[in-house]
């Protein structure tokens, strides 16, 4: 549907596979962090019914995936470990605009943004993993948030005329492009 304008580096897969105990992690906030998301556009807009449903789906799918790291995490003989800062994510939200439709507009694109960005992440992976369990895993969770990052798009038509989306959707990929050309190559999603 779009392109990102800045394709993660090998060095960030290099670093993953070198710390993969540390992404495992990361990845299971990131899960729990979009599960909330969801759940707070649902608080948000009790006005909009068709952005409720999905994203009470979403938040069920995505709280869903977070059960699937945290056993992985387990199975590590890991344990959870306390919500850090994304940085990533901090930096992208200070281009969300104040009134009403820009908001909305605004985190709708956002979310679609970040969930392209880890369909990206998690496929070089899905990719970068031999064989087995944990490549079948990845290699599931990047459809999935290929279909997310649809889904906010789609919403994002829902509610605003296109040609306003697709004006703000280039602005926030470009911005997005320098947050994570700009980011520390660390064993994280973002």
């Amino acid at each position: 549907m779009y392109k990102l304008q800045f394709a993660t580096p090998a060095a960030w897969v290099e670093a993953v596979m070198a710390d993969f105990d540390a992404f495992l992690l990361d990845h299971a906030t990131a899960e729990k962090k979009a599960s909330g998301m969801a759940m707070s556009m649902v608080s948000h807009y009790p006005d909009k019914p068709e952005l409720i449903k999905a994203m009470i789906d979403l938040a069920i799918e995505e709280l869903s995936h977070f059960r699937e790291v945290s056993q992985l995490i387990y199975q590590q003989g890991l344990q959870l470990t306390p919500d850090a800062k994304d940085p990533y994510v901090n930096e992208f939200r200070k281009a969300i605009r104040q009134g009403k439709e820009a908001y909305l507009l605004d985190r709708l694109l956002i979310a679609s943004i970040v969930e392209a960005r880890g369909h990206e992440r998690f496929g070089l992976v899905a990719e970068a993993l031999p064989e087995g369990k944990l490549k079948k895993f990845y290699t599931a969770i990047t459809r999935s948030e290929g279909r997310h990052y649809e889904l906010f798009l789609e919403l994002a038509y829902r509610y605003i005329d296109k040609t306003t989306v697709n004006e703000r959707l280039q602005e926030l990929l470009s911005f997005e492009a320098n947050i994570v050309a700009n980011l520390p190559i660390r064993a994280a999603l973002h």
